[in-house]
C-alpha cells in the first residue's frame, strides 16, 4: 500500500484494516521507510458557506515499513492506491511507477480510490480504454491517458477495480477486490 504525507485517512485505513482481516500483510510502503502524516477531506456541513471542494484537516499518522525502493512487487498479491493529495507529488517517484508497472503488466489486482488514480494514469495503467472511476475533479488523468472515466460509484475492469472516494466502500468494491487477489493466487 504505497503511501506519503497527505494521504487521505479514510481512504487508507479502512483498507489497511480490513485486508489484514482478510488474512492478508499489508505492507505500507512509502519514498523512505518513516512515518507520514494522513489528512482528512470533508465537504464542510455549513450550507450557509457552500464551498467548491473539500476542506483539508490534519489526519491520523501511518508507519511506512519499507522504501518503495526496496519492494519487490513479484512478492504481493495486489496493489491498493489511495488518495488524498500524497498521489500528486508520489506520481513522479520512479519507483513507485516501476512497482505500479509490474501490477499493470501482469494483469495483477489492483484496488484504487480518489486520488490515487492519478498514480494508475501516470504509470500507464489507463491506456487501451480501460474503465475506471474517481471523485470527480480527477477524470482528466483518466481521459488524458487513454482510459474511460465512468461516472459510478465503483467499476471493474479486468484486474482493476475502483471506487470515487471511501464513501463508495458500502459497494462491492472492496470485496470485489479481495475476490480479485484470491482468484490470482489460486494456481
Amino acid at each position: 500500500m504505497p503511501i506519503g504525507d497527505a494521504t487521505e485517512a479514510m481512504d487508507t485505513l479502512y483498507p489497511f484494516f480490513r485486508l489484514a482481516e482478510e488474512g492478508y500483510e499489508v505492507v505500507v510502503a512509502g519514498p523512505e521507510a518513516r512515518k507520514y502524516h494522513m489528512v482528512l477531506h470533508e465537504v464542510p456541513p455549513n450550507s450557509d458557506v457552500p464551498w467548491d471542494i473539500t476542506r483539508e484537516m490534519p489526519g491520523y499518522h501511518i508507519q511506512a515499513v519499507a522504501a518503495f525502493r526496496d519492494v519487490k512487487p513479484e512478492e504481493y498479491a495486489g496493489l491498493f492506491l489511495s488518495g488524498g493529495r500524497a498521489p500528486e507529488y508520489l506520481r513522479y517517484d520512479k519507483d513507485l511507477m516501476r512497482i505500479t508497472q509490474h501490477f499493470v503488466k501482469e494483469n495483477k489486482p489492483i484496488a484504487v480510490v480518489c486520488h490515487g488514480i492519478e498514480i494508475l494514469a501516470a504509470a500507464g495503467g489507463l491506456q487501451g480504454g480501460r474503465r475506471a472511476t474517481t471523485v470527480a475533479k480527477c477524470a482528466l488523468d483518466i481521459t488524458q491517458t487513454g482510459g474511460v472515466y465512468v461516472n459510478e460509484p465503483f467499476v471493474v475492469d479486468g484486474n482493476l477495480v475502483s471506487a470515487g472516494t471511501w464513501h463508495n466502500y458500502d459497494t462491492p468494491f472492496f470485496k470485489t477486490f479481495v475476490q480479485k487477489m484470491r482468484e490470482f493466487a489460486k494456481p
